[in-house]
């Protein structure tokens, strides 16, 4: 009966040879992500294709993605990697080219070895521990997601939420390219002294603002992504509904995400408010945020957020009764600004438009204030 279970297995590998995997270019990028985890590039595990056959990384199955998947890599031997699962085992005998189970069952394809790093068939590995796989192209090459039944999200809904876990892999890939290409410099930089240091740095600018309207969100985006600069938007549950291309626009140039709640709300407290918020927010993103604002808001409701998990802002200055829609505007909260010592956090509600944020940015610039994104630690 195995043996009968095993040869059909070997019938669906082929199968899924022929009809899933189209040619691919040998230097495509290629995504892993199991269940709603996109995993780290690098050169050294990245999958390839050989006649057909996609393969990925062994060495994948072991820390938190064997927790998920259940699925285990043993490497006792130099030439015979094993992956287990549940009392059933696949033995990948290296030396000989080889693959075969615990009862001696032959399949294939057979795993291969490149610059000390061992990659197995994902169809084959799918199909014996009863996982699913999905595969499909995505801006920077190809995604291919590994799940079972803890996943939330699955096939090109997950791929559409995960355009910002991607991107932000793909940034740290590049980093790590970098960092192995240059040559570390030798000479010391000058010492400074506090009063150089904060001068030359000028003061971190945090600005927040409350995301409801699509068309205008999109415009500040806009001025942001063409200065550089980054913000905090808290959104809405109704922007989190309908916005989510804009989600994950700003997950992906770095701005920070935040829920925005009524905490007058007689039907629902602040807690369901967020929680409910962050669902809508995972759905679009494939992330969740701790960061919140209250609207209306009352001690007990942010003891009651803050007693749930998120950080609530705390504003250095609340500028959400002043319009920030000119230059006029922009110099104003620059004097403001200014005045302060230390970096300072802004909540500017949802008073502000391009023009206003335009000049402001451009005043800060000029004064050597970064505008940055707020954090859960800022």
């Amino acid at each position: 009966m195995r043996r009968r279970a095993a040869a059909l297995l070997c019938a669906l590998v082929l199968v899924c040879q022929a009809v899933v995997w189209p040619a691919k270019a040998a230097d495509e990028i290629c995504f892993i992500a199991v269940n709603s985890e996109v995993l780290p590039l690098s050169d050294a595990t990245m999958p390839f294709w050989v006649n057909g056959y996609l393969y990925i990384p062994a060495s994948i199955f072991t820390g938190t993605v064997r927790k998920e998947l259940g699925i285990n890599y043993i490497r006792t031997s130099q030439n015979l990697p094993i992956l287990s699962s549940s009392g059933r085992a696949l033995l990948f005998d290296l030396e000989k080219g080889t693959v075969s189970d615990d009862e001696g069952i032959s399949y294939s394809p057979a795993a291969i070895q490149r610059g000390g790093e061992v990659f197995v068939p994902v169809t084959l590995v799918a199909l014996f521990f009863g996982i699913s796989y999905y595969q499909q192209k995505v801006p920077r090459g190809r995604l291919v997601q590994i799940y079972n039944d803890k996943a939330g999200l699955t096939g090109k809904s997950f791929a559409d939420a995960a355009i910002y876990p991607m991107e932000v892999r793909y940034s740290e890939y590049l980093r790590s390219k970098e960092t192995d290409e240059q040559t570390p410099e030798t000479v010391p930089d000058e010492p400074q002294t506090p009063e150089e240091t904060e001068e030359t740095e000028g003061k971190n600018v945090y600005l927040c603002m409350l995301a409801s309207d699509g068309g205008t969100v999109e415009a500040l985006l806009d001025e942001l992504d063409r200065k550089g600069d980054k913000a905090a938007f808290f959104c809405t549950e109704e922007f989190l509904t309908q916005e989510g291309g804009l989600l994950r626009r700003m997950m992906a140039t770095g701005q920070a995400v935040g829920l925005a709640v009524d905490a007058s709300d007689p039907e629902r407290s602040v807690t369901e408010q967020l929680l409910a918020a962050n669902e809508l927010l995972y759905q679009a993103t494939c992330t969740k945020s701790r960061l919140a604002v209250l609207e209306n808001e009352k001690s007990q409701a942010r003891q009651q957020a803050e007693e749930a998990g998120f950080c609530c802002l705390e504003a250095d200055l609340d500028r959400s009764s002043y319009e920030l829609k000119s230059s006029s505007g922009a110099d104003s909260l620059l004097r403001r600004v200014t005045a302060r010592r230390g970096s300072v956090t802004v909540w500017l509600g949802d008073g502000v438009d391009a023009v206003g944020l335009r000049a402001f940015l451009t005043a800060a610039e000029e004064a050597d204030d970064p505008c940055l994104a707020i954090t859960e630690t800022t």
